[in-house]
């Protein structure tokens, strides 16, 4: 048997404050001063001013604000790796993401493509990615997605929704500092907590499962529970827990995979642009059969904090428009390999996800 050997974060900082290191984290990556770091950051902070005043611009260092309304796209990647080259007389020293799952996962795209030919949706798959990206840093202000310790990234191309997939993906460095994760809204860090937790859901009962996998899952699964469904914890533990499972979720799946939920979740996001971490939750919702005791405190989870999923949202779709969705879903091979084994197609047909999708 041949082990992949994986690539993961090599430098990471955590701790609550951790975020103003960030110069002299940057300063020895800088190669000269007609090489800028491009700060790509969550529109969210826009006219948040304190906020702003914090990132260690200098020379002609460019801050990029991303509006995150829709999930990533790869037009929308083609764009901004344009737009720096055509700004910038030298490649960048770097790419410094700063926001939620889609900006991570837009961070680490351009970093890719600023060295790569093509456009980014001929790299969508696995392992496609033939050179070294720029340096990139990966700064998460929500916890959750996993995003920030990946190996992908969630993109949705103008065939499919799929990520760059490859040794060269993730971040140079992260900074993880929780202190950041404060006043996001109640339903958003509900959704994106509930990422991680289907996240480990999805790995510890799957067929990829392993030791490497299972320690991760396992406690990202308990760091959770900590938060959304056991204890009463203070807000600064709350955040200081949410980001170590969001960590540890991540890399639940770097030796494992996601599941039905995620499969499910990328046809609702290329046909209706649903957010990633909503959909995973409407979709989770429905999957008793397949994870029954996840579902099961997933629901108590959102009762408890009071959280209302859109309900109908396939109510209204043409039948053209459930076949994409399902085409899109199933396309997702070792998704549904790891949740039903090497024969998922046997249980898996595309009838049986159009009466799931109908429940939504």
């Amino acid at each position: 048997m041949k082990y992949k050997n994986f690539p993961m974060v090599p430098r990471v900082v955590f701790g609550r404050g951790s975020f103003s290191q960030l110069k002299e984290i940057l300063m020895p990556k800088r190669r000269n001063a007609e090489a800028p770091f491009i700060f790509l950051v969550d529109d969210v902070f826009e006219d948040d001013k304190k906020m702003l005043s914090r990132i260690p611009l200098m020379f002609n260092d460019q801050i990029v604000f991303i509006p995150t309304e829709e999930e990533p796209k790869t037009d929308q990647v083609d764009v901004l790796v344009d737009r720096i080259k055509d700004s910038n007389s030298e490649t960048p020293s770097g790419i410094i993401g700063i926001g939620g799952g889609t900006v991570m996962d837009l961070a680490k795209a351009v970093a890719i493509m600023l060295t790569s030919p093509g456009k980014a949706e001929d790299y969508q798959g696995w392992d496609l990615v033939k050179r070294e990206a720029v340096y990139h840093v990966g700064i998460p202000t929500i916890s959750g997605t996993g995003a920030e310790v990946s190996r992908t990234t969630v993109l949705t191309g103008p065939e499919r929704k799929l990520g760059i997939n490859s040794d060269f993906t993730p971040f140079d460095q992260v900074v993880l500092d929780p202190e950041l994760t404060a006043g996001v809204p109640k339903d958003q860090w509900f959704y994106t907590g509930m990422d991680c937790f289907i996240h480990c859901i999805e790995s510890l009962n799957g067929t990829y499962l392993n030791a490497f996998s299972q320690s991760y899952g396992e406690k990202a699964e308990e760091l959770c529970k900590e938060v959304f469904y056991n204890g009463n914890l203070s807000e600064e533990e709350s955040q200081d827990k949410l980001m170590m499972a969001s960590w540890h979720g991540g890399m639940s799946i770097a030796y494992s995979q996601v599941g039905v939920a995620h499969a499910m979740s990328y046809g609702l996001s290329y046909v209706l642009g649903t957010k990633h971490g909503i959909g995973n939750c409407i979709v989770f919702d429905h999957l008793e059969e397949f994870y029954p005791e996840g579902v099961a405190i997933f629901k108590k989870m959102k009762e408890k904090y009071q959280i209302e999923l859109p309900t109908g949202i396939c109510a209204n779709l043409t039948d053209e428009e459930f076949d994409t969705m399902i085409n899109v879903s199933m396309g997702m091979d070792p998704l549904w390999e790891n949740a039903c084994g090497e024969n998922w197609k046997e249980k898996i047909t595309p009838e049986k996800l159009r009466s799931l999708y109908e429940k939504m």
